[in-house]
């Protein structure tokens, strides 16, 4: 199987984990604190994957320049959209409550558009690991889908609340999994034979956006309904991808 076609089918079985969350919550009513929980352990398993997986890496193989400016810049961009999403109605995508704007506002297109943004830098890592790993990144691969399905379960939570319907809320998820396969096959042909500066770099930028993205709609999400233990819980994550880092 070509290369690209394997990304392709990493970020798409990445993806997937979004439909599984969704399904969950959807035919199962799961308690806030519960979900609070699950995405608590998937914010310190993206924070423990990103750095080791993507960080490192990028300093090893790119410099401390190229990985900065990339990191920094991702940042930036991913806080920048988010912003303009935020005050369009997306501000609380991940929440399993009743913060989510009601079906009837145009906030569903921002929804839509946020959880894009979310997950687009995830699953081009998932590419660029074919490129700067020699192969798929198992432990990026199990963080990535580890985190989708809290963020999949606490999303459609909080818009069945909202008053969305299920092809809405499918539809959004099924749409999001493809475009993550296709994200990950672009990560993968948009960068073959790129200089290792500009992989790091690439890699840096895509670290910086999950990490703001952990910042602004998980950790938010998993303090509210479980602050007494989200630190703990975001630990025990962090060490069981650290540990997976460890033995791959």
């Amino acid at each position: 199987m070509p290369d690209w076609l394997a990304a392709g089918g990493a970020g798409l079985s990445a993806g997937a984990a979004l439909l599984l969350g969704s399904a969950i919550a959807w035919f199962i009513s799961v308690p806030t604190r519960v979900v609070a929980v699950v995405m608590a352990f998937g914010a310190g398993v993206l924070i423990s994957a990103l750095s080791f997986e993507l960080v490192q890496e990028a300093v090893e193989q790119g410099g401390l320049v190229a990985t900065a400016s990339g990191f920094l810049g991702g940042a930036l961009v991913y806080v920048g959209l988010n912003i303009l999403l935020a005050r369009r109605g997306a501000r609380h995508r991940k929440r399993s409550g009743n913060q989510q704007p009601s079906a009837g506002e145009s906030g569903g297109a921002a929804i839509a558009l946020g959880a894009l943004i979310d997950g687009i830098p995830e699953s081009m890592v998932l590419g660029l690991s074919f490129l700067t790993g020699g192969g798929l990144s198992i432990p990026m691969l199990a963080a990535v889908f580890i985190s989708n399905v809290p963020e999949g379960l606490s999303s459609t939570a909080g818009m069945k609340n909202a008053g969305r319907g299920p092809a809405y809320i499918f539809g959004i998820w099924g749409g999001i999994s493809v475009l993550s396969g296709v994200a990950a096959s672009a990560g993968y042909l948009l960068l073959d034979n790129a200089a290792p500066t500009s992989l790091a770099f690439v890699n840096a930028l895509a670290a910086g956006a999950i990490l703001a993205m952990i910042t602004d709609t998980m950790v938010p999400e998993a303090f509210e309904e479980a602050s007494l233990y989200s630190g703990l819980i975001a630990s025990l994550g962090f060490l069981a991808a650290f540990s997976l880092h460890s033995l791959g």
